[in-house]
C-alpha cells in the first residue's frame, strides 16, 4: 500500500531520529571506554615514577624445601680443624662464624660460590637423633675420597650431596658416637646470624688486588663483583676461589667503593666508600650495606 507524502515525511523523522540515538549512545560508550584508558595509563604512570618494580617484588631470599641428605663431623670440640678452609675465611671464630659451621660435598659447594650460604639441618630417621635443627654456614669444602665407595666411607663424592659438620655443630643435632646420621636440610637466609654490613678483607699488593668477602647476610653469597677507585670507573673482578675476588689493577690511594651480586637472587648491591685512601692490605673494611 502506497504512503502519502505526510506518513512518508513522519516514517523518515522517527528513522532518523531513531539513528541519531543510536549514533549518540555508541558515541557515548566509546567515550566513557576512551576515558577510563586515559585515567588508568595516567595512574600507571604515576605509580611507575614512585614505585621501583624489581624493589616492589623483591622480598629477600625465602627458605627453599626440606631435602634429605646426610651429615658427618670434623674435628674436635675445639672446631680448630675447621679454621682456614676452602672458602678464605681465616680464622672463623674472630671472623663471627663460630663453630656453627660445614663443609659442603662438591655437589652443595658449586665451585665456591655457596661459600656463605645458610642452612637449617636437622637429624632424621637415626636413634641418635636429637629433637630440633641447628643453622650452619659454608665456609669449606669436602673433597671426593674416590678410594672409598660413595656409601662407605666416600660420602662426599659426587653426586652425593653432604655436610660434613664441625663437631659442635654436629652435637647440637645428634651424638657425635653416630658418625654419619641422615638429615633434612634446607637454605634459609642468612639475617639472623649475620649483623651489620658486609666485610672485605684484603690482600695482594701494589698491582693485584685480593678481596676475601665476609658477613653477607640475604642468601649468604657473591656471584660477581666490581671496585672502583676515586680515579677509575667500574672494574670488574674475577672470581679467585671460594669467597674471594681479584682486580689487577693499581687502586693504591683511592678510596674504594665495591659493587656485589648475589649468586642465588641476582639482587645487586653498592657500598660506597668502604675503604679510606689510605687503606692497606692485611686490613679489613665494612660497609654499611648487606644483602636482605
Amino acid at each position: 500500500m502506497a504512503l502519502n507524502v505526510e506518513e512518508a515525511s513522519f516514517s523518515h523523522t522517527n528513522f532518523t531520529t531513531h539513528l541519531k540515538i543510536k549514533k549518540s549512545n555508541k558515541m557515548a560508550s566509546f567515550y566513557d571506554s576512551w576515558s577510563f584508558f586515559c585515567f588508568f595509563s595516567i595512574v600507571t604512570l604515576i605509580f611507575s615514577r614512585f614505585i621501583n618494580p624489581t624493589a616492589a617484588v623483591y622480598h629477600g631470599y625465602a627458605p627453599s624445601p626440606w631435602t634429605l641428605a646426610h651429615a658427618t663431623f670434623y674435628g674436635d670440640e675445639s672446631a680448630s680443624a675447621t679454621m682456614g678452609g676452602a672458602c678464605g675465611y681465616g680464622n672463623l671464630i674472630t671472623n663471627g662464624y663460630g663453630t656453627d659451621t660445614a663443609a659442603l660435598s662438591s655437589t652443595l659447594f658449586s665451585d665456591g660460590y655457596a661459600c656463605g650460604q645458610c642452612y637449617q639441618i636437622k637429624c632424621v630417621q637415626s636413634p641418635w637423633c636429637y629433637s630440633g635443627y641447628t643453622t650452619v654456614t659454608a665456609t669449606n669444602l669436602c673433597p671426593p675420597n674416590w678410594s672409598q665407595d660413595s656409601n662407605n666411607g666416600g660420602w662426599c663424592n659426587p653426586p652425593r650431596t653432604h655436610f660434613d659438620m664441625a663437631k659442635p655443630a654436629f652435637m647440637k643435632i645428634a651424638q657425635w658416637k653416630a658418625g654419619i646420621v641422615p638429615v633434612m636440610y634446607r637454605r634459609v637466609p642468612c639475617n639472623a646470624i649475620r649483623k651489620g654490613g658486609i666485610r672485605f678483607s684484603f690482600q695482594g699488593n701494589g698491582y693485584w688486588l685480593l678481596v676475601y668477602v665476609m658477613n653477607v647476610a640475604g642468601a649468604g653469597d657473591i656471584h660477581q663483583m666490581w671496585v672502583k677507585g676515586t680515579k677509575t670507573g667500574w672494574i670488574s673482578m674475577s672470581h679467585n676461589w671460594g669467597a674471594s675476588y681479584q682486580a689487577f689493577a693499581t687502586l693504591q690511594g683511592q678510596a674504594l667503593s665495591f659493587r656485589l651480586t648475589s649468586h642465588t637472587t641476582k639482587q645487586t648491591i653498592t657500598a660506597y666508600n668502604v675503604a679510606p685512601a689510605n687503606w692497606n692490605l692485611g686490613l679489613t673494611y665494612q660497609a654499611h650495606v648487606n644483602f636482605h
